[in-house]
């Protein structure tokens, strides 16, 4: 068994769908959980919270995201932390990725 995993293209895991939204778990186990998303151009997120902590990294594209009341334009090599309970939503401007890392087991 190995010790480590490793995605050499999450892009080409998540290929972002002709209309929609697609997330494939890429690790998952006792301490952490990486989910990656791609997004048509237009598609939404709903506000939601999750229990854990957990970093949003933007990998490609432009996206409206919402963090609790605010609201930020957001850009490949964008990445934010969120505290668990925070509300958060994503409205994609262009076609994008996204790789979500939340704490495992806390929730």
């Amino acid at each position: 068994m190995t010790s480590y995993t490793f995605v050499e293209d999450v892009e080409a895991e998540v290929p972002v769908p002709d209309n929609g939204v697609l997330s494939r778990t890429l690790f998952n186990d006792e301490a952490l959980k990486v989910v990656a998303f791609g997004f048509s151009a237009g598609q939404e997120l709903s506000p939601h919270t999750a229990p854990m902590a957990a970093v949003l990294q933007f990998l490609k594209g432009e996206a409206e995201l919402t963090l609790g009341s605010e609201k930020r334009n957001v850009r490949a090599g964008a990445l934010v932390h969120m505290a668990p309970g925070l509300s958060h939503g994503i409205i994609a401007k262009t076609p994008r990725h996204a790789v979500v890392h939340a704490e495992a087991g806390s929730g």
